[in-house]
């Protein structure tokens, strides 16, 4: 297939988060999947150990399990943060209506999780439970560039997909529910895969680089 027209920078301030613009409706085809990991295959990994394992779940019964999981937890989850999300953003009215975009978007693909064409769940062999940090971000930093390049090939490809991790709560039944070994598997992310309704995104607001950016010191 083509490619959508992007040049790099485009590409890397353009791939969102996609919630309420997936297409729940179009099928996507394995081959593209597969192509998208193809590339992310080409990503850095800690002392070349290429542990990652990649499961691509397209079975109506098991994502409608797996979505299950993800609402329960993201249930809990809300139900944490409502107490705080009317206050957090009190002297910053804009970034308080972003977020509560933000926050009706996630609304909406907690109710249609179960909808999505395919979901991808990163993993790795091993469990970090109990290891040093600096192994932790090793093996961390190793699954997460690849699926983010992941990502990255998908929007190029009129794909859309969000970084998601509220069933990892429930990672044991999730593993269950796909055969994933509990033991020596650890999952890392569950990514909703659909073509997007429309492929204009744009750059979303952030702070200004001058409040986050530190030379030589705090």
């Amino acid at each position: 297939m083509s490619l959508l027209d992007l040049s790099p920078d485009q590409l890397l301030t353009t791939t969102r988060s996609v919630r309420k613009r997936l297409d729940f409706s179009r099928p996507v085809e394995p081959e593209i999947l597969q192509e998208c990991l193809e590339i992310a295959l080409q990503a850095p990994t800690g002392s070349n150990m290429q542990s990652w394992h990649f499961v691509m779940v397209d079975d109506a019964q098991k994502k409608a399990a797996l979505a299950e999981l993800y609402r329960r937890s993201y249930k809990d989850y809300r139900q944490a943060t409502a107490a705080t999300s009317g206050t957090a953003f009190a002297n910053n009215p804009e970034r308080g209506r972003v977020q509560e975009r933000v926050g009706n978007s996630a609304d909406y693909l907690a109710e249609h999780m179960h909808e999505v064409p395919v979901m991808l769940i990163p993993c790795f062999r091993g469990r970090t439970d109990n290891l040093p940090s600096g192994i932790q971000a090793s093996i961390w930093g190793s699954i997460l560039p690849a699926a983010w390049s992941f990502m990255l090939a998908a929007r190029a490809r009129g794909l859309g997909s969000a970084w998601t991790t509220l069933h990892l709560t429930y990672e044991k039944e999730a593993a269950d529910i796909l055969d994933i070994p509990y033991n020596k598997i650890t999952q890392a992310a569950l990514l909703p895969i659909a073509y997007t309704l429309g492929t204009d995104f744009k750059p979303a607001p952030r702070e200004p680089l001058s409040k986050i950016l530190h030379w030589n010191q705090w």
